[in-house]
């Protein structure tokens, strides 16, 4: 089981997260941030600090949302485990259905 982080953070991109995650398992998109579902230990400190609410256990993310657990999956795909975000900075791709999503409205 590991956290997964949904639409509500797509093109907003907060990285409060990012700060709170003793791991360092939180990647950057292009268009939203992505926990890595190996590296992530579950301690949950990524939760409450997110001001979008995007992060969810993966057991309690909501049905509309279930998507974005495969999605999760597949931007570390081809990324494998790099063993932590820090060092491989922002990384140049989104998930298929990140990519695929309109722009949010005042985001550019």
């Amino acid at each position: 089981m590991t956290y997964v982080i949904a639409e509500p953070c797509v093109d907003v991109l907060d990285k409060a997260c990012i700060e709170e995650c003793p791991v360092d398992c939180i990647y950057e998109g292009n268009r939203m941030l992505y926990i890595h579902p190996d590296e992530c230990v579950d301690c949950g400190a990524c939760e409450p600090v997110c001001p979008v609410e995007a992060i969810f256990y993966e057991d309690d993310l909501p049905e509309q949302w279930k998507p974005y657990q495969a999605a999760n999956a597949e931007f570390f795909a081809e990324l494998g485990s790099p063993g932590g975000a820090s060092k491989i900075g922002k990384v140049a791709k989104d998930a298929e259905l990140v990519a695929g999503l309109p722009p949010k409205e005042g985001e550019h």
